[in-house]
């Protein structure tokens, strides 16, 4: 039972950050008419909880390792209840894009070591469905996020979706300090690698930034900038933490061959995953004319999915092995993205994006749960936080990239798509046009998923063991 409160305090915490980084999107046109914004200003409060999140969960990890993995993630909570109601009492643009950075530093906190605590309590089978559980209501808040944020708006305010982080947090705060053990690396110095948190801060930050202003039709000089430098600030990260005494990455996680495939497995799946969702609702609402609660709700059968069947995906590495349900998940990903192209503008819910969304959910519930498992069983112990948030930082990460560079195919494909002057007054073009620009999106989702599939099928070791013969819970080995 005890270790039954670790998995509720990890879920509430976590839930935190899943509901307000999907809710927000639907909120943004209030939030922009009501603080008086600019169209650059309502993407900075997205863009800049991502970027924070992103460029700090490497450092939210490997401090948990080090200090406790339970004081990061309680210190994680008050840093997002603190800023959420920043959030929901910002008077100004300014101040609620501050509170935004400020809870992507908490959250950079509590996610890595939501997974981590977790990893130091379960073991062996009961990991698999404790990770499933916690997968499954991340799925869940996610979805459900853009749907609560529609109605908290609609009924009450915009500043109530920040503001139900209060009663959260302090739950969460409370669980986890009265039933919730201590757990952390005692073999580790008590020093933090500030050089490789600078640089690795730094080179995540500045790429992602350029990224996304050479969005813009013309080449950004100060984009082009930002690109050269995080590039050479990753590299210099890389060049660091070969050679720190304390590196906050140890390298020689990735000597193990499941722990560097299964991390570029995440890399080339979470890319498509965020960038094809993240232009769904545009689809959805400009050119099919849902409500926003209406595109909000379109994902709900993902989560019902996923959370119906989070615990048997869990379960499936003691019968099955990482493997066969990575290459199983990412094909019915890719299969979904294909399906996701057929509609045309004017397509209904049901004929038109019904099936996608269940192949998506049948993709999601094979690899969540064993990849983030695989992960964690790839690395020692007790480095599980920094494990996780190397796994983390790489999804997040991929999702800003692939954001970015999807929005460049995007907008070209929706340029080529757009008939000649005397057809602009008709809005259908302009449907078909986007459109036309989606469906590149989604085929290039479709063959880097069937890509991560054939990596995972040929990099991955076939067979995983996980409990002896003796009955006793063993921590995950691979083998070939």
């Amino acid at each position: 039972m005890p270790r039954m409160w670790v998995l509720v305090a990890a879920v509430l915490g976590s839930s935190m950050t899943f509901i307000d980084g999907s809710a927000t999107n639907v909120i943004l046109p209030i939030i922009q008419a009501q603080l008086h914004a600019s169209a650059e200003d309502a993407q900075w409060v997205v863009e800049g909880f991502a970027l924070v999140l992103s460029a700090l969960i490497l450092t939210g990890g490997s401090l948990g390792d080090v200090f406790g993995r339970r004081l990061v993630f309680v210190l994680g909570v008050v840093l997002f209840g603190l800023a959420s109601i920043g959030c929901g009492i910002a008077a100004s643009p300014a101040i609620l894009i501050g509170s935004r950075c400020v809870q992507g530093a908490g959250a950079a906190l509590m996610t890595p070591g939501s997974l981590a605590l977790i990893s130091a309590s379960f073991t062996g089978a009961e990991r698999g469905r404790a990770i499933g559980t916690w997968a499954g209501f991340a799925s869940l808040t996610s979805a459900a996020g853009p749907v609560l944020g529609g109605y908290l708006a609609q009924t009450f305010s915009w500043r109530a979706v920040f503001f139900i982080n209060i009663p959260l947090a302090i739950g969460t705060i409370l669980i986890a300090l009265l039933a919730v053990p201590e757990s952390r690396d005692d073999a580790a110095p008590r020093t933090v690698d500030v050089p490789g948190i600078a640089l690795a801060t730094f080179g995540l930050f500045a790429l992602t930034f350029g990224l996304i202003r050479e969005e813009r039709p013309l080449i950004d000089p100060a984009g082009f900038g930002a690109i050269v430098a995080g590039v050479a600030g990753l590299v210099a990260f890389v060049w660091w933490e070969r050679r720190a005494k304390t590196p906050m990455m140890p390298p020689f996680l990735f000597a193990d061959r499941s722990f560097a495939v299964l991390n570029a497995y995440t890399l080339l799946l979470y890319a498509p995953l965020g960038a094809s969702l993240y232009f769904l609702p545009y689809v959805l609402i400009d050119v099919q004319h849902f409500s926003p609660v209406e595109a909000g709700a379109a994902l709900l059968p993902l989560v019902a999915v996923q959370f119906a069947l989070s615990r048997w995906s869990g379960g499936n590495v003691a019968r099955l092995g990482v493997r066969l349900p990575l290459v199983i998940g990412a094909c019915f990903g890719g299969v979904a993205f294909l399906l996701f192209a057929l509609p045309g503008a004017g397509a209904g819910y049901l004929p038109g994006y019904l099936l996608a969304v269940l192949a998506l959910a049948a993709g999601v519930t094979w690899f969540v749960a064993p990849l983030t498992t695989g992960v964690l069983d790839a690395a020692p112990r007790s480095h599980s936080g920094i494990a996780s948030g190397v796994n983390n930082a790489v999804s997040r990460v991929a999702g800003l990239l692939a954001i970015a560079v999807f929005g460049i195919v995007l907008a070209n494909a929706f340029s080529g798509g757009i008939p000649g002057p005397a057809a602009l007054g008709r809005s259908i073009a302009l449907r078909e046009a986007f459109l036309t620009g989606y469906r590149h999106v989604v085929y290039l989702s479709a063959a880097i998923s069937f890509a991560a599939a054939a990596l995972a099928w040929f990099g991955i070791p076939k067979r995983i063991a996980t409990v002896p013969p003796s009955g006793h819970p063993s921590a995950v080995r691979s083998s070939a």
